[in-house]
């Protein structure tokens, strides 16, 4: 295995780094404290061509590969979580599905702009009862002549609050159970689509997201993505490949909590000498820095394969549990090596620790992982 970048990849990694240094470690604990959406670092994203990374450039992104975009998240939210995690839905969980499921008109219309940044989407499969159990859909998608008349709610939808577009999952045919499923794509300017105020939440509390609620609102039949009944199927496909930028993201959480906790080690001092000279500190930091590294293959190794087009699940889910897992440890472990400073405000590293902890719920919870894990383990 070639564990060398390429010069596109080098070249990726190091825009991002830059940007990541000039424009979201200086403002990450303002926009946390304030809760405040990161406006123009949005805007950034879309002229580095990040908000389209996979995307070919004939529908407005930046054309390159799945390992580029999981070098570009980890760097990007090592800067920032609540950035990086915009960035991962709109690239992982809305462009992805309709590039790999939409008709030539639905790319023009819901594909082009969300590439280049001029709108951005949001994925829509979490319900008040469906959540780990994604098949447990309520909201309700009844035929109506050309249209579907849609009714039902939706929760915790990263990005919701700003979205111009939605990947909807409804039921339309309740009996036939996963089958019954239907994705649509649906603007959310559309009649009878109501967005609650954002979430209040532990972490990551730039990237809004919000309930949403659907009251007899119309969907022309055209705007079904992929066929009526593959809802299920689209949002396997879509999460197989979430879950690597969701990896990704708590690496480079995991990254930036780490560099504090060293950058720390050599300034505070205990029994005359920097702890860094202590063999506890040093130790946790060894374990630290490995538990990164192995993570990292586990993440490049997923996107890999889903570069090469063939099936990925079981390494991505590998990949989302354990970087999601040893995100929390190392910034758990970074909070030690800074004694009570870490548990202040004043310093970065508490806001790892709550950013960190998401990363093992959404987009399917660790327990998932571990479900789709042995599934493939266990394949007659």
């Amino acid at each position: 295995m070639n564990f060398e970048l390429t010069d596109i990849q080098r070249d990726i990694q190091r825009m991002c780094r830059e940007f990541a240094a000039k424009e979201l470690i200086p403002n990450a604990r303002k926009w946390d404290e304030t809760h405040a959406w990161p406006t123009e670092a949005v805007k950034k994203l879309a002229e580095l061509a990040l908000l389209g990374v996979a995307v070919p450039e004939q529908y407005g992104g930046a054309g390159l590969d799945n390992v580029c975009y999981a070098i570009a998240m980890e760097e990007i939210s090592r800067g920032c979580a609540s950035t990086g995690v915009i960035m991962s839905v709109n690239n992982s969980l809305y462009c992805d599905p309709v590039m790999k499921f939409g008709t030539e008109a639905q790319k023009q219309e819901f594909l082009v702009p969300f590439a280049r940044g001029e709108k951005l989407g949001c994925f829509g499969l979490t319900e008040p009862e469906a959540g780990s159990d994604a098949a447990a859909q309520k909201t309700v998608a009844v035929r109506r002549g050309d249209e579907y008349v849609i009714n039902g709610s939706k929760n915790w939808i990263t990005v919701g609050p700003k979205a111009d577009a939605i990947v909807l999952f409804t039921m339309t045919n309740k009996e036939a159970g996963n089958r019954g499923i239907t994705a649509f794509l649906v603007p959310t300017n559309t009649p009878g689509f109501i967005r609650a105020e954002p979430d209040k939440k532990m972490g990551i509390s730039a990237a809004h997201s919000c309930s949403m609620f659907f009251e007899d609102m119309r969907v022309p039949a055209k705007n079904i993505l992929g066929k009526e009944g593959d809802g299920f199927k689209v949002a396997m496909s879509t999460l197989d490949g979430g879950r690597i930028g969701i990896a990704a993201q708590a690496l480079g959480i995991a990254r930036a909590a780490f560099e504090e906790a060293v950058r720390y080690s050599g300034e505070r001092k205990t029994f005359g000498k920097p702890i860094r000279d202590h063999q506890a500190i040093q130790f946790m930091l060894a374990d630290m820095a490995t538990e990164i590294d192995a993570a990292r293959l586990l993440v490049l190794q997923a996107a890999l394969l889903k570069d090469k087009g063939v099936r990925h699940s079981q390494e991505s889910a590998m990949a989302k549990l354990y970087a999601s897992e040893m995100a929390s440890r190392v910034a758990n472990k970074a909070l030690q090596v800074h004694g009570g400073m870490g548990y202040s405000k004043e310093m970065d590293v508490e806001r790892h620790v709550r950013d960190a902890r998401i990363t093992e719920i959404y987009e399917g919870t660790s327990e998932i992982q571990r479900i789709v894990i042995s599934a493939n383990l266990l394949k007659e």
